[in-house]
This record gives structure tokens, C-alpha cells and sequence, in this order.
């Protein structure tokens, strides 16, 4: 089988990432597969290794606008892949206008079908936008004859909103890479720690209206008030409005600049340094599809106070304290508890280790083309069938 990648409208972010760990993990050895095809700007398939199997392709409308890389897509793509013999092309991007059959995509992004949460963004542009990105994703997932889902929360909300077509659904978390393996450390006492030697927390997200990051500060802020030598360091690349309502917290919160930090963005080869000089970690999003940032928390041995939205609870399981992100003093109470019990915190942070265990890339990688090969063998022999994991 020749499995066909179109990378089109991947740049940068957890797209690129995902696709970067799972060729990483590919074993084709495993698989019915002789070869794969990739399709992408010239900058992002230089991020790619190259691999014997591996096939890249590089068009130069690519490297034009949105519109031109789409009728790129819809008129020359499944000429493209027929000429390579492609036997399925792989659409990660959830994006798809091409006619090429079978292909599968991926629902990467809860933002569109989360009516709420887009909301959050008023009248705006990024609002319109996420309306017109939930209408091409319904697109292309009805029109998919195969869809994969991160949780099991996407799955059932994004399901709902499709039409009762023949569909082959199935869940397929994201892994976590091995260097954020970080065994537990061993907790002290509150009172161990000083002003000079601050117990430390880490929030590391991008500063968006659906991220809370205002309520952590305002959280934190109280246990400053009672005496607690905390400090917030805060990572992430920002949305404009959401940083301006993050700045206005901080100088309300944290006049002097003593204990709030926001570093911007933080390198990802970088990220499990971060984790590793941190004491705890909190997580505050209130609209996810499959939180990796959550995942690295949890594989770097920190206890987690976390969100209690979305699909939280899904991967962080009972191994974590939870909060409405919404509610500061709900944020203060779950850190406050974790911060006032070594042996919480010890339990927790074991709890958690163990549970990122369960996410693998090499496991994400497998069951992915083990997946793309069913749906191959099914539409050869019913064409679109329904074929649920």
C-alpha cells in the first residue's frame, strides 16, 4: 500500500508536531505499506527527516496564499496522488477539498465546535473565522471515509454535528516525547521554601481568551496575601486582547513585579527544562481537543492542579486537583491543597507520572497506520463502509 500525506496548510504548532513525532515513531515494518507520499511547503518538509519510504513533493503553489493552496488541493492533488499510486491520502490538517478517494482526516481543533467558547472572541474576526473553519471541518468530515479523533470527548462532540453518512471513526491519542520523562521529585514542606527560594509554579499556554490565565494570577495573588512564598512563571505565544486582559491582572495583582512572570514563548526543545525547574503545574484551558501541554506536565512528575473542562479529566484521570477555570477561588483552592499536603502532592505527581505512561508516539503512530490500512482495505472491498474503533 502507498499512503499519500497532504501537509498543505501545515505550518507550525501541534500539526507539524504530531506529524514530525509520528514519522519519528513510524516502524513500516509493521505495516502493509510500501512507501509514503507527503505533500507541503518547502519549509515544512525541511523540518521532516528524510526517510527511504519517504517521498516529499513540493509544489510551488504552496508557497502562494490561502486561496491558491486550496485550489491547489481541489484541482491538482488527486492527479498528483494518482500518479504515485497512492492507495489513501492522510489529511491532518482537517481540511479537504480534494476529490481523491478514500481519505481520512483528523479533528485537531475543539475551538469551532465549541459554540461558547468561540463566542469569547465577540463580533470579531478570529469568531468569523472559527465559524467558517467549523463549516469546512463539518465538510470535510462528512465527506471523510474516515475520521480520527485525539479523546474520546472530540469524538462524541464533533460526531453530533455530522450528518448520518457512512463514517470510520475511531480515537487516537497524541504521545508525549520521551525527554519529558521526569520520575516524581520528592516534595517538602511548605516551609522549606522563602521568598529567595520560591516554591514555583508554571502555567505554559498560549495567552488566549479560553485560557484563564488572569484568574491563575488573581489565585495565586490570594495565597501571596496569606504568606506563601509562591512564584507564577508564564509561557506562551499571545492573542492580543487576551495578553492586554493578562497585563491589566498582573499590574492589579502584582503592582511591583514580585512573583508574576511572562516570558512569551517558550522553544519547545526547551519546554521540559522548564517543567523540570518548576514545583507544581496548573493548567487552565477551557476548550481542548487532546491536551498535549497537559501531557508534558504529566510525564515531567509535577502535581497538577487542572481545568475541570473539556477533556481534563479524560487524560489527567483522578491524578490531579480540579477547578472551574473561571472561578479564581476555585484555582487558589485546588493549589492551596495540593501546596498545604506533601502527601497529596507526592500521590498526585506519582499518579500522574504513571498515567502519561499510557501515552506513547510510537503507539500513535501505529495505530494510525493501522488505521489508514483498514479503511484502505474496507473501501476496496464496500467503498465507504462504517467501520467504528
Amino acid at each position: 500500500m502507498i499512503v499519500g500525506i497532504d501537509a498543505s496548510n501545515l505550518n507550525e504548532g501541534g500539526g507539524l508536531t504530531h506529524l514530525l513525532e509520528v514519522f519519528l515513531s513510524f516502524n513500516i515494518d509493521e505495516h502493509n505499506i510500501s512507501k509514503v507520499v507527503i505533500w507541503g511547503r518547502k519549509k515544512t518538509l525541511k523540518k521532516i527527516y528524510n526517510y527511504s519510504w519517504l517521498t516529499k513533493i513540493t509544489p510551488k503553489e504552496l508557497s502562494s496564499n490561502l486561496l491558491i493552496r486550496l485550489l491547489w488541493q481541489k484541482y491538482q492533488l488527486s492527479n498528483s496522488a494518482k500518479e504515485n499510486n497512492c492507495d489513501i491520502i492522510f489529511s491532518p490538517g482537517g481540511i479537504f477539498f480534494c476529490s481523491f478517494r478514500p481519505f481520512v482526516s483528523m479533528s485537531q481543533n475543539m475551538l469551532p465546535f465549541e459554540s461558547s467558547e468561540a463566542m469569547r472572541y465577540g463580533f470579531t474576526s478570529r469568531l468569523f473565522r472559527l465559524m467558517l473553519l467549523r463549516k469546512i471541518q463539518t465538510h470535510t468530515f462528512n465527506s471523510a471515509n474516515g475520521v480520527i479523533f485525539l479523546t474520546s470527548y472530540a469524538k462524541e462532540k464533533v460526531s453530533k454535528l455530522l450528518r448520518n453518512i457512512p463514517l470510520n471513526l475511531t480515537v487516537i491519542p497524541h504521545g508525549v516525547n520521551p525527554r519529558f520523562h521526569l520520575l516524581p521529585r520528592e516534595q517538602l514542606n511548605i516551609s522549606e521554601y522563602s521568598i529567595t527560594r520560591p516554591f514555583k509554579i508554571v502555567y505554559v499556554s498560549i495567552i488566549d481568551q479560553y485560557k484563564h490565565q488572569w484568574h491563575v494570577v488573581e489565585a495565586v495573588s490570594k495565597l501571596r496575601k496569606e504568606g506563601c512564598p509562591v512564584t507564577l512563571d508564564l509561557y506562551g505565544l499571545s492573542y492580543l486582547p487576551a495578553k492586554k486582559r493578562l497585563e491589566k491582572s498582573i499590574k492589579k495583582f502584582d503592582k511591583n513585579g514580585d512573583w508574576v512572570t511572562y516570558y512569551g514563548l517558550a522553544a519547545y526543545s526547551e519546554l521540559h527544562n522548564i517543567y523540570k525547574s518548576a514545583n507544581l503545574g496548573v493548567f487552565a484551558s477551557s476548550c481542548e481537543n487532546m491536551p498535549i501541554i497537559l501531557l508534558e506536565k504529566m510525564a515531567s512528575g509535577l502535581p497538577i492542579a487542572c481545568s475541570k473542562s473539556g477533556p481534563m479529566s479524560e487524560i489527567l484521570g483522578d491524578s490531579g486537583e480540579y477547578f472551574d477555570p473561571e472561578q479564581p477561588l476555585e484555582i487558589y483552592h485546588a493549589i492551596k491543597k495540593l501546596i498545604d499536603n506533601i502527601q497529596l502532592r507526592t500521590e498526585k505527581s506519582q499518579a500522574s507520572f504513571d498515567n502519561s505512561k499510557k501515552y506513547s508516539w510510537d503507539l500513535c503512530a501505529y495505530k494510525t497506520f493501522s488505521f489508514l490500512e483498514d479503511v484502505i482495505i474496507n473501501y476496496k472491498k464496500n467503498g465507504a463502509v462504517k467501520l467504528i474503533k
